[in-house]
């Protein structure tokens, strides 16, 4: 990725992919004012670069009977090498962890958990409590969604 120069197409298409990974590649090379096969050609040429790590179809959690966000406040006893590795392993493989990051600061990592209710989150909570290594545990909920992205800010990128 580093040997790769994006021009002002490249930026374009990966804003469109982003916004749409859906849109179907004579869409895409019409939205970025390129003929299909040198569309094609730069799509091929972007994912081998890196650039994309997958395409999803975002799901509503209300609709899907995910309601509860929970964002949870890790302390390990001590951020022992081997607490860290069998903390993220397992926390890795629970379905209702949406997002785990290892922090600095007052706590050891971040989770942001998604349930359909709170005896659900009893439940997981339960598991989180009984690993080896683990301090405290601050659980704090979502009252409202105010924003939520899944587009990377791009401005950044210069052609």
């Amino acid at each position: 990725m580093d040997t790769f120069t994006l021009d002002k197409t490249d930026i374009e298409i990966l804003r469109t992919l982003q916004h749409d990974a859906g849109i179907s590649n004579l869409e895409l090379a019409d939205k970025v004012n390129l003929s299909p096969s040198p569309c094609s050609r730069r799509v091929k040429l972007l994912e081998e670069a890196g650039f994309f790590r997958g395409k999803v179809t975002l799901l509503d959690p209300k609709t899907v009977g995910l309601p509860v966000n929970v964002f949870v406040q890790i302390t390990l006893s001590r951020q022992k090498k081997e607490y860290l590795e069998v903390f993220e392993k397992h926390i890795s493989i629970w379905p209702e962890v949406m997002e785990c990051y290892l922090m600095t600061g007052d706590f050891d990592y971040l989770i942001r958990v998604a349930v359909p209710d709170l005896s659900n989150y009893q439940v997981f909570l339960n598991k989180v409590t009984e690993m080896e290594g683990i301090n405290h545990i601050k659980s704090s909920f979502s009252l409202k969604q105010v924003c939520y992205k899944t587009d990377l800010p791009l401005t950044h990128l210069r052609a």
